[in-house]
């Protein structure tokens, strides 16, 4: 693999993960040398365009990923587990989207501002490996516990997920927007995607419930999150809720530290932090808002106060461009640095 001839694959290309990764692929100018998008038999023989030129959504194979050096994958974690193992074993480095490979012991979970020296471990030998995304909710919170962690120490966590209904798919901003329109017609709505009206509701649901009566998103929240940080005996805790907001999860967050914090001193050590940047100015009705932070790259963090019934709590609120910086974004920041 040349840096400046690097030749990539986008499996699942034609969903919204999917188009997403090509365009901040083209954003960002990553050295393409060719761009190959793999979808199901049903999407095959479709257009889509990249650098203005037109491409054919090709059917993803076992031999989909003959001269790949780099593949994208957005296609759920049944697709990630047949083949990115199959892409791995030809020598492609596989950054997988998907639940499939995250809690892998032998496969890094890999957020680039928080623990980036695990892909060169990856990839140092030379062959092809699978690196894994995160969630998309913990992605936002561990760029903004990291610092926290560094500085003070951590104690206990207990997050609040406020979740656009982009993180379930083209179905699910099609569910809200149809719903939308129904509620103001006042005609009769069916639940389809979600397990109630999504529209001017919200769904204290996301993903199927376990055992333990959390939601798999809810643990996700808990596992990925003491995996990225190597911290496996963090307390936290997690209530994910599906909100009618089309992009961007907003999180309400709750830390005990083991030192105490200085507000003015976490501000300036939060907004120099990769990745991060505040917005708390409550005076003038500044924080962070999911309108805001759509089509944005960094994870904004606001409402920055003390939390007074305990000694060293805070409370933020932390909101982030799910389909960026919560999915495509992250796995072509790994790209990049891969091929440093």
């Amino acid at each position: 693999m040349s840096k400046n001839k690097i030749n990539v694959a986008i499996v699942g290309a034609t969903g919204v993960v999917g188009q997403e990764m090509a365009k901040i692929l083209e954003e960002r100018n990553f050295p393409v040398n060719s761009l190959k998008l793999l979808a199901s038999k049903s999407s095959a023989g479709k257009k889509a365009t990249f650098k203005n030129e037109e491409l054919t959504i090709e059917e993803l194979t076992a031999n989909s990923f003959d001269n790949v050096d780099i593949a994208l994958f957005s296609a759920g974690a049944s697709v990630s587990s047949e083949y990115g193992p199959i892409a791995a074993n030809k020598g492609v480095i596989v950054i997988d989207n998907s639940s499939a490979f995250r809690m892998d012991n032998n496969v890094p979970l890999v957020v680039p501002e928080v623990n980036p020296d695990l892909i060169h471990r990856a990839i140092k030998t030379g062959k092809g490996c699978i690196i894994a995304n995160p969630n998309c909710s913990t992605i936002q919170l561990v760029v903004v516990l990291k610092p926290i962690l560094e500085n003070y120490g951590i104690k206990r966590v207990v997050i609040s997920t406020y979740q656009a209904v982009s993180g379930a798919g083209k179905e699910g901003l099609d569910e809200l927007q149809t719903q939308t329109q129904k509620t103001i017609d006042k005609e009769a709505i069916t639940p389809k995607k979600f397990t109630h009206q999504i529209a001017f509701n919200c769904i204290p649901h996301c993903d199927t419930f376990l055992e333990n009566d959390y939601t798999k998103e809810e643990m996700k929240l808990v596992n990925e999150s003491r995996k990225i940080l190597n911290f496996p005996e963090l307390k936290i805790t997690a209530t994910a809720i599906r909100v009618p907001v089309f992009n961007s999860h907003s999180e309400s967050v709750n830390i005990e530290t083991e030192k105490a914090i200085n507000i003015s001193e976490l501000k300036n050590i939060l907004q120099n932090f990769e990745g991060l940047q505040v917005q708390d100015d409550p005076k003038s009705n500044i924080y962070p808002m999911a309108i805001h932070t759509a089509n944005k790259d960094d994870v904004y963090v606001g409402r920055i106060r003390r939390d007074e019934s305990i000694k060293n709590g805070i409370n933020l609120w932390i909101v982030a461009d799910n389909l960026r910086k919560g999915a495509a974004l992250n796995a072509v920041q790994i790209a990049e640095l891969s091929i440093k």
